[in-house]
């Protein structure tokens, strides 16, 4: 299991930039973290439940709480607050950021969804 040894939360950018312990660094924006999070509401409660947030453009993150020493509850402003984000699930995260990214956009293109809130 990877474990951060930094979290630290750009709040300009909106972008939670993870360091692990490999070294491996990773700069998640919080667009990408709420409508990846890993709560039942986002994913379902079996596989291809999977929902697809749209209008979350500008969202950011206003609290990271501690869980324990293996994941962290992010808050974000649009009071989104049920995921928990194993040290395992933000590398996976950062690793797949490219093709996860791309398959979120592909999904609200084909759903008629923005980005964009309203």
């Amino acid at each position: 299991m990877a474990v951060p040894t930094e979290i630290r939360l750009d709040r300009a950018t909106r972008v939670l930039h993870v360091t692990f312990d490999d070294g491996t660094q990773y700069a998640l924006p919080a667009e990408y973290l709420r409508v990846e999070s890993p709560s039942a509401e986002v994913q379902g409660h079996n596989p291809g439940q999977k929902k697809t947030v749209a209008g979350r453009r500008h969202v950011g993150i206003i609290a990271i709480e501690p869980v324990g020493h293996y994941a962290v509850r992010l808050v974000f402003d649009d009071l989104h607050d049920s995921g928990i984000f194993t040290w395992d699930y933000l590398a996976e995260l950062g690793r797949d950021q490219d093709r996860l990214w791309a398959g979120y956009l592909d999904a609200l293109a084909s759903r008629a969804l923005s980005r964009d809130p309203g």
